[in-house]
């Protein structure tokens, strides 16, 4: 019996790799500055995912040279479009 279901973001890949894609959909402001509300807003209340997701899936994106997180936290910047799969 199954009392939960599946959260697609669980993986901090996944969710890393659907933060880079609303990110690359996103115009950027200046310097290739995405504003984190920007990513943060359709992946937590469009696609229903956690605070804890975007948290795993930003900190993995970093750490794999996807995207830069400002230390301020108030924007990143892209560094691969595509990650590789």
């Amino acid at each position: 019996m199954k009392l939960t279901a599946e959260r697609p973001f669980a993986n901090p890949e996944a969710a890393a790799r659907k933060l880079i894609e609303i990110a690359a959909g996103i115009e950027p402001v200046q310097d290739g500055r995405v504003h984190i509300e920007k990513i943060n807003a359709p992946f937590l209340y469009v696609l229903k995912a956690s605070g804890e997701e975007f948290g795993a899936g930003i900190k993995f994106a970093v750490e794999r040279g996807w995207l830069d997180l400002h230390e301020s936290g108030t924007y990143v910047r892209i560094l691969k479009s595509e990650p590789a799969s």
